[in-house]
């Protein structure tokens, strides 16, 4: 059963340190940046394959960044685990009388709402670079992907921290799986630019989907569907979910 108090301490928990970790809140903004400028600019008149003649490429990018932030701030969201359980506190909620599902659940509506924050963010900064919606509804349903995006990846890296006991281990081992995810989304270059073997491994990607879904909802423009993207993305949010609060369940406090 879901204890909706200790989700919700949970959550307060992690807005509270997000909140009062400015270094945390610039770090999540400054790579963003860097590639919205210098990427964004750069290659700015680069014709990019699939794109109307009044999209350039910074429009094609910024949803490619966006779910980059939420792919990096997601997934390393699995290292608190580790901090809890390396000062002690994860053994406290441990032997408190609610469920691990609630537990899971306050962990990953903390680090959803703290993506969400991120992504928008980004999203704001990209107005600035001359970045544009095509309508208010789109830019709402782009937070409820936003959402999925996040959801995915904070369940992959619960699963990750609750496998591994030190913080280390887990830093390596999140680069070699971050990394290829990224590549792999068409976040920077479009799909059609790969061989066709390595597209066939980008639709085992969920975050292929997140980023031609967010590129639908937000320019009009997408390689698939954007109600198919949203249902490949709801089943891997849910199977991540499920996968994460299994491994959580199983997984030691100390």
């Amino acid at each position: 059963m879901i204890n909706m108090t200790a989700v919700y301490v949970l959550w307060l928990r992690e807005m509270k340190r997000f909140m009062r970790a400015k270094s945390r809140i610039v770090g999540a903004l400054a790579m963003p940046l860097f590639f919205l400028v210098f990427l964004g600019l750069g290659f700015n008149r680069m014709a990019v394959p699939g794109m109307t003649k009044d999209l350039n490429y910074i429009h094609f990018l910024v949803p490619g960044i966006i779910g980059m932030g939420l792919l990096f701030s997601s997934t390393f969201g699995g290292l608190s685990v580790l901090w809890d359980r390396e000062f002690g506190f994860l053994k406290e909620i441990m032997v408190a009388p609610v469920s691990r599902l609630s537990i899971v659940i306050g962990r990953i509506a903390g680090g959803t709402t703290t993506g969400l924050i991120q992504g928008v963010m980004i999203l704001g900064i990209s107005f600035i670079l001359g970045f544009k919606i095509i309508s208010p509804a789109s830019f709402f349903l782009s937070l409820l992907m936003m959402v999925l995006i996040a959801t995915t990846f904070l369940g992959l890296g619960l699963i990750f921290a609750s496998k591994l006991k030190d913080m280390q281990g887990f830093s390596v081992i999140m680069n070699f799986v971050i990394f290829p995810l990224f590549f792999l989304s068409g976040a920077l270059y479009p799909l059609e630019n790969f061989p066709i073997w390595i597209r066939y491994l980008s639709y085992f990607d969920p975050l292929t989907f997140g980023v031609d879904a967010l590129r639908g909802l937000l320019l009009g423009v997408s390689t698939y569907p954007v109600v198919m993207n949203f249902v490949l993305m709801i089943f891997f949010s849910s199977a991540m979910l499920f996968l994460g609060a299994y491994f959580f369940e199983k997984s030691e406090s100390v």
